[in-house]
């Protein structure tokens, strides 16, 4: 019996204070993506794998498949870059660019052995198809920080980076393509003691060893752009410093700090990246950048750009930094003598009417019991009908 009260590995029950606060700041990250023009989508849990393939990488061994009544395999999605993006191709193609899509959803990524990561998990994000500059980016970036913000996160710091500057180092160096696999995979696993091993021994290559270094305010820039010698790491270190200064204006760019040992997946992004982290919470709660290779391979050549915020990983960061907030709602509790329902329930008709949370007694209550029960409950006022 022991097993059926069990959840699958890699699942969780949010008990009602859980729940109200998830709702809670997914209400008000839905508030916020609608202040910037983004509008919500909603695509289905499953999707045929092929389609979720579509997005590279060697996602398929962390994917939960089943297969249908005509024998095609589906899988719950992983991330919602993806589905969003077959949603646009085939059903918002001829839509006037920008276009701006929100979501709020669980996700399902099966992870073995990992601290703090779930396998159904819960997601909110946008997508921003359309527009390839350092305008989107920086909308992109400032919204996330503000999403971090809305959600009631005090500190939080934001690490900026741009796939392009490595790229052009590798490039710079005419390195092969196995050194230059081996280079990246040391640099997406923050390997610095690997990494200087690759590129020991190779002329003028050892400077890549600095590139997890690469990590401040900025003069980590201008650091930077001494250690390149082409046009395509000049270019990307130009578009951090352009989204720097529009993040100056959104009024978050004390939040940023550039790091280009920020790489995320090489095959994947094509320019910006960004991971959002707090203090004393070792996972990031957001991450993102750009994208604009995606919905080529669905047929419809596109810039894109966005990010993702993990919910769990913002609650359990506000309980780490001591954000104590009731999200209960619970405004009046309504107690009655039995000669008292009629009345009890137009009372509580009328407040709910003006807005206010109220739980009616199902049965008669003595003043005493009501009393209790509303205090036990954490009732912001109780309001007892009494014989009359």
């Amino acid at each position: 019996m022991e097993g059926f009260l069990k959840t699958p590995y890699g699942t969780q029950d949010f008990l009602p204070k859980q729940a109200a606060a998830k709702r809670a700041i997914e209400n008000r990250l839905a508030r916020l993506f609608a202040s910037y023009g983004y509008e919500e989508v909603v695509t289905p849990t499953m999707e045929f794998l092929d389609t979720l393939k579509m997005s590279g990488g060697t996602i398929e061994q962390n994917l939960f498949k089943m297969f249908d009544q005509k024998n095609q395999t589906l899988a719950l999605h992983h991330e919602m870059t993806t589905p969003i993006a077959r949603l646009v191709v085939s059903r918002m193609k001829d839509a006037e660019l920008p276009i701006k899509l929100s979501y709020n959803t669980s996700v399902f990524r099966f992870r073995q052995n990992q601290p703090q990561r779930q396998c159904e998990f819960y997601q909110a994000g946008v997508e921003l198809l359309g527009i390839s500059n350092a305008f989107a980016d920086a909308e992109i970036v400032a919204l996330a920080a503000q999403s971090l913000e809305v959600a009631g996160l005090k500190e939080f710091k934001i690490c900026l980076g741009q796939v392009e500057y490595a790229n052009g180092l590798m490039e710079q160096f005419s390195l092969s393509d196995e050194v230059q696999a081996n280079i990246k995979a040391a640099i997406e696993s923050h390997d610095i003691v690997g990494l200087e091993k690759i590129v020991k021994g190779i002329e003028g290559a050892e400077v890549l060893k600095f590139i997890p270094r690469l990590h401040g305010g900025v003069e980590i820039l201008r650091r930077a752009d001494k250690l390149a010698d082409n046009k395509k790491s000049y270019m990307a270190l130009q578009n951090l410093s352009d989204i720097y200064t529009l993040l100056e204006n959104y009024g978050v760019a004390d939040k940023i700090i550039f790091d280009l040992g920020i790489i995320r997946d090489f095959d994947y992004y094509t320019g910006m990246v960004f991971e959002a982290y707090a203090p004393n919470v070792g996972y990031s709660l957001a991450g993102g950048g750009r994208y604009d290779h995606m919905l080529k391979d669905f047929g419809m050549a596109c810039p894109a750009t966005g990010f993702a915020l993990g919910i769990e990983r913002i609650l359990q960061a506000r309980e780490r930094q001591g954000i104590m907030e009731d999200f209960s709602g619970r405004d009046v509790y309504i107690g009655y003598h039995e000669s008292q329902m009629n009345a009890a329930i137009k009372k509580a008709t009328e407040l709910r009417a003006a807005g206010k949370t109220v739980e009616l007694s199902l049965t008669p209550q003595t003043l005493e019991d009501a009393a209790r029960i509303g205090l036990t409950k954490n009732f912001g006022e109780m309001i007892y009908l009494n014989e009359q």
